[in-house]
């Protein structure tokens, strides 16, 4: 096993967040030619032609590319212009404000129920997820929801057709998907784990910005 680094923040105990992207890479490369450890190893990045990396990125069966400014700074928190990242797939955050039972010889949940903060105040369904999770995951997301369950439904509008099991929208999902539909649902979703790091007010449905 070893570890990619791509960044540097701190080094011997002063803050460098504050220098250039290639100025802080530079440091980055010097530290661990010095340090010649077999486990941290140096992220080299691609001047100019993004296309061709993203392109290839996605031919190399990779999530995408992230594109940062050579002259900026790093900044905390949410990002900005200075950092894209280019998705060969769909991939966002959720809340989860319901789920169905399983069936069959499935254990745990059948499919999430989740949408996304419009406004920061009207939670919008999204669609429902059923693939992604393993047994393990499937029976432990089914014990955090059980102590969550709630009469009301979460969703501004509620999902027709569903016996759901409804819950306080305070989970927050990651969510693999083909594309959105016409209706405003997920398309071929799959779940990809709990997102720890994410206020559920802070979930929006993200879209792709116009490349230029």
């Amino acid at each position: 096993m070893v570890y990619f680094s791509f960044d540097l923040l701190w080094l011997d105990g002063d803050d460098v967040a504050h220098l250039s992207t290639e100025d802080r890479k530079a440091r980055l490369s010097d530290l661990l030619q010095r340090n010649k450890s077999k486990i941290l190893r140096y992220a080299p990045h691609v001047v100019g032609d993004g296309a061709t990396v993203f392109q290839r990125a996605c031919a190399s069966g990779l999530e995408g590319s992230v594109s940062k400014r050579r002259d900026a700074a790093y900044r905390w928190g949410k990002r900005d212009a200075t950092w894209q990242k280019t998705k060969c797939v769909l991939e966002q955050e959720f809340v989860i404000g319901g789920f169905t039972d399983p069936e069959g010889s499935r254990e745990g949940i059948g499919a999430l129920l989740v949408g996304y903060y419009e406004d920061g105040a009207r939670l919008v369904y999204s669609g429902k997820v059923g693939t992604g999770f393993s047994r393990a995951v499937a029976t432990d997301l089914r014990r955090r929801l059980n102590s969550l369950q709630r009469m009301e439904c979460p969703f501004e509008t509620r999902p027709a057709g569903w016996l759901a099991h409804w819950v306080r929208p305070t989970l927050v999902c990651e969510v693999k998907f083909t594309e959105w539909t016409n209706e405003g649902t997920l398309r071929h979703p799959s779940f990809q784990g709990l997102r720890a790091d994410k206020k559920p007010r802070e979930v929006g449905r993200e879209r792709p910005a116009r490349s230029s």
